[in-house]
């Protein structure tokens, strides 16, 4: 049997969890139709995506269509739970993109689409509501292809849209065949010789939609069931099932990690080659990787999850026995393409425990939050016993709220948030320390030289020094902690696109006395220099100067032409910065910069200038240098090197020769 992994994936509110109700119940997996407002949906198994009426995690579900079984994963709507999408993007071979029949193209919806043709993921559209009044057909296909693709093709018409009784009614649209004929020259000849048939139509269809070159829209009604038969007929002749051989080598990524009722680790992963079975022990991880024996698997089917001895390539599993599984990883050989398609959280906040709340319990909680969403990153400061999250959005900070309290009986309260700034060297710099030299109490000689690297390039090490000069462990330490240390610069924050090169090494060879073990006091150890390091490098860093960026997001503001004279102050007194204007009929469409810790203002007074008509698209767009008010910092979390006094006082308990 053939396996299809399907995307279903909107803007929030356009009934993507009720258009897979609609499919698991004309599929026959369900006998009755979930209600999101009910909180009786399949997919939304969450207490908190019940009460919300929103998808906040990622969920699986299997049904039968003829000879192919499909694994429908219902994705988040809402921006904040980006990290979602982003996993499930990369174990699809097909998606469809759900649309409102009344709003039309919104915000998220651009979003996604973009990611999706950069992907070359095929993608059918549905539109979903057309029995809502105020439902659109003709000019919403004229919106579709203006501001998603010009690349679509429409299966069909409605009739009696905007009624209780509106139904798709399939067939050929004329002007379709401009769509195709952009692909296929032999379409357009046969059309002028007469030869062209349906089923030479349908063919093209076929082939165009699963080389992402065309997409098909249809129409219909998550709530009556009009046109999702339909739906399903496309899905199985249009989209492409998996591929990838049994007998290959095993391959594949991990999209999502949960625990099971006694806290064990249950990896959700698709094998993209190979043949996995229980109690085989597989290499897995994201860079260096780590060996685990399965002890279960699951697959998905009729709805549910079953036991399994073994899973094929295409298949989707939830694996157990993996203890150190996180989300990201690679089961056996890494993927061909493992790409990251949206952009870091670009806020930060600091989680307060409430009355009678332990902030140990607290951080191993936050600890296993982020084992199941990598991009919710935890900072840890030991001294005030403070633990930071990194976010997308307000609503992100309500679900972890609510989920400490709900699964893990925690209540909290969180400080304001504040953007999650960058810092960049200024210039160059560089320091040394010797073996025995004054004032270093460490048997090590580290020299490191910092440079400045164009930016989005990272960090880079590098040696100007002989590798064999001596152990490869103590370079491998030095590496290890420069890494290590930026994470933290002059101001506190992550420092990057740098080049940091190590100038300067030498080391005390090993020692012992006669009759005697190895003596520690008078020989070098691994210790020595990741002690040594921070100093060294937060030397060089002085001397070569740090920048502090802020993130910046770019926005596109679509909005009644006569509403820019009154949007343009607000946006100025945001500190946005408008680039490029435009005209969509009667809106105006404006596009520019604004720091990411005004996009949330923005959000709450782009109603009052352009009368609720504003809609507003961010996504993140670079770092900048902050030009505006008091340079940002934060406290620092490690035996801050930045003192030496205290740093080895913290380190060594003495401060040196």
């Amino acid at each position: 049997m053939h396996v299809l992994n399907l995307g279903i994936l909107a803007h929030v509110d356009a009934g993507k969890t009720s258009l897979t109700e609609r499919l698991l119940h004309t599929a026959g997996v369900i006998e009755e139709i979930g209600s999101v407002d009910a909180g009786s949906t399949t997919t939304d198994t969450l207490a908190l995506e019940r009460r919300r009426g929103i998808t906040i995690k990622s969920a699986v579900v299997s049904f039968p269509l003829d000879d192919i079984t499909v694994n429908l994963l219902d994705t988040p709507g809402h921006p904040d739970f980006v990290a979602e999408v982003e996993r499930v993007l990369g174990v699809l071979d097909g998606a469809v993109l759900v649309l409102s029949a009344v709003e039309g193209v919104q915000a998220r919806t651009r979003v996604l689409m973009r990611v999706l043709r950069r992907l070359c993921l095929p993608t059918l559209i549905f539109v979903n509501k057309i029995d809502r009044r105020g439902a659109r057909e003709a000019d919403l296909l004229r919106e579709i292809a203006a501001r998603l693709t010009p690349s679509i093709v429409p299966m069909g018409t409605t009739e009696r849209l905007g009624t209780r009784d509106a139904r798709f009614v399939p067939g050929p649209v004329p002007a379709a065949l401009d769509v195709l004929a952009d692909h296929d020259d032999g379409l357009l000849a046969a059309y002028v010789d007469g030869t062209l048939t349906p089923a030479r139509v349908r063919e093209a269809v076929a082939g165009q939609t699963r080389q992402a070159l065309v997409h098909p829209v249809f129409l219909g009604s998550a709530v009556t069931g009009a046109g999702v038969g339909e739906l399903l007929d496309g899905v199985r002749e249009l989209l492409p099932p998996s591929g990838g051989s049994p007998d290959g080598p095993l391959s594949g990524t991990v999209f999502k990690v949960e625990r099971g009722p006694a806290g064990e680790k249950i990896a959700y992963a698709r094998l993209f080659s190979g043949t996995l079975r229980t109690r085989d022990r597989i290499p897995f991880g994201a860079g260096t990787l780590t060996e685990g024996r399965v002890t279960g698997l699951s697959v998905f089917d009729h709805g549910a999850d079953s036991r399994a001895d073994a899973v094929e390539a295409g298949r989707i599993a939830r694996l157990w026995g993996l203890t150190d599984v996180r989300v990201g990883d690679a089961i056996g050989e890494p993927p061909k393409e493992q790409r990251q398609f949206f952009s870091p959280p670009t806020l930060e906040t600091v989680v307060v425990p409430g009355t009678g709340v332990d902030p140990g319990e607290l951080h191993l909680a936050l600890a296993q939050l982020a084992e199941q969403d990598p991009l919710i990153g935890l900072r840890h400061d030991e001294r005030r016993r403070e633990t930071s999250v990194s976010l997308y959005g307000e609503v992100q900070k309500e679900v972890i709220q609510a989920t400490l309290a709900e699964e893990y009986g925690l209540d909290v309260a969180f400080r304001g948030t504040i953007p999650l700034c960058i810092e960049r060297p200024a210039g160059t710099g560089s320091a040394a320390e010797f073996v025995k030299g004054d004032g270093n109490p460490f048997l090590a000689t580290v020299g490191l030289r910092v440079d400045p690297a164009p930016p989005g390039s990272g960090v880079d090490f590098r040696l100007e020094v002989e590798l064999g000069s001596m152990p490869y462990a103590f370079f491998k330490a030095v590496e290890d902690t420069v890494r290590a240390t930026l994470a933290q610069g002059l101001r506190g924050w992550q420092v990057t696109d740098c080049v940091v090169t190590m100038t300067h090494c030498g080391y005390c060879p090993r020692q012992s006395h006669a009759h005697q073990g190895f003596d520690k006091s008078m020989s070098s150890i691994g210790a020595d220099f990741r002690g040594l390091t921070p100093l060294v490098l937060t030397d060089a860093l002085r001397r070569a100067g740090t920048v502090v960026h802020e993130p910046v997001h770019r926005f596109r503001i679509e909005a009644p032409g006569d509403a820019l004279g009154a949007l343009l102050p607000v946006l100025g007194s945001l500190g946005a910065l408008p680039g490029t204007t435009d005209t969509l009929g009667a809106l105006c469409v404006l596009e520019g910069t604004v720091p990411a810790a005004r996009v949330r203002e923005l959000e709450q007074r782009l109603p009052g200038p352009t009368r609720g008509e504003g809609e507003l698209d961010c996504r993140f767009g670079h770092y900048a240098p902050v030009t505006h008010g008091p340079v940002p910092s934060r406290p620092r979390t490690d035996h801050n090197p930045l003192d030496r006094r205290e740093y080895l006082l913290n380190v060594t308990r003495r401060v040196g020769s």
